[in-house]
């Protein structure tokens, strides 16, 4: 079990305890890769539970790098990516565990995500298109081709009640056979945090083995608790869109990508300006944040 954490230590702790609190039908190993935390994460790992395997980094190397460190320290023969921000009921990594057993071609098995409240948290999707790009948090998404075409990205038709053969599911908590690993690559550090799980699990199809989701398998997810802390949320999502495109839709795709920012960037400039739809910090300080994430994505 691989955990990256970065600035979340009550809910990694309550992450830790929940897999205390479960015996497990093979061997294993935790290992927790805390990505520069400022908020004492590691010391209370290190203190609470000795057991497990704690890597230091000095920076936050972003969620590609920080899981990567701990992916090449793994000695599994499956390995677990698993957020900090999740409790894993009984049982429920066994059976991911045997589900890879049970089928060969399997490259990747994930499971039913739920809020704390246990309703649903949708997470299946299919693969992103240049559609997709060009009608997601755009106006043409609000038209009815688009809405269509937002409806099959996010899987809408699919009520996450099956097992079934999807596309791409969550780094949130996906299970990977070690060999899969070896053969197709750990996560593209060029995706800082955002598009490697998409990456990941295209890379797995690519090579002819499936991708899976179990309903019958729920972990409690509460979600965004490490992204929302990070301020450069939105530029890092469109920087690592471009990259996630041009790499997948070769370097054409920048013109859909690139454009497309740049709306968002103009339409949140409009809200600061027009209808004062300002956040905290001055105007000038929010719309110099705004130019500079724009230049950051239209450099890239």
């Amino acid at each position: 079990m691989v955990i990256l954490n970065w600035n979340t230590a009550d809910l990694l702790l309550a992450c830790l305890r929940a897999l205390a609190r479960h015996s497990f039908a093979g061997s294993h190993e935790i290992l927790v890769v805390d990505n520069g935390s400022s908020d004492g994460s590691a010391d209370r790992v290190a203190a609470e539970f000795p057991g497990v395997r704690l890597v230091r980094n000095a920076a936050n190397l972003g969620y590609s790098a920080g899981n990567n460190v701990g992916l090449r320290l793994a000695r599994g023969r499956h390995i677990l990516l698993l957020n900090s921000d999740t409790e894993v009921g009984p049982g429920a990594l066994d059976r991911l565990v045997a589900f890879l057993d049970r089928h060969p071609r399997a490259g990747a098995v994930s499971c039913r995500l739920t809020h704390p409240d246990g309703s649903l948290q949708p997470s299946c999707m299919r693969f992103p298109t240049l559609a997709t790009a060009l009608v997601f948090d755009t106006f043409l998404g609000r038209l009815p081709a688009g809405r269509r075409h937002l409806d099959r990205y996010f899987m809408r038709d699919f009520d996450h009640a099956a097992e079934r053969e999807v596309d791409q599911v969550p780094g949130t908590c996906t299970c990977v056979p070690r060999a899969v690993l070896r053969e197709v690559g750990l996560l593209d550090e060029r995706l800082w945090l955002f598009f490697n799980d998409v990456d990941l699990c295209r890379r797995i199809r690519a090579t002819g083995r499936t991708v899976h989701f179990l309903p019958d398998v729920s972990i409690l997810h509460h979600h965004g608790a490490s992204t929302a802390r990070f301020v450069y949320f939105a530029v890092e999502w469109h920087l690592n869109r471009v990259a996630y495109y041009r790499k997948h839709f070769g370097r054409a795709s920048v013109l859909i990508t690139k454009p497309v920012a740049l709306y968002v960037a103009l339409r949140q400039m409009w809200k600061f300006t027009v209808l004062r739809q300002v956040p905290p910090g001055s105007w000038c300080e929010n719309m110099r944040f705004v130019w500079r994430g724009l230049w950051r994505v239209l450099r890239s």
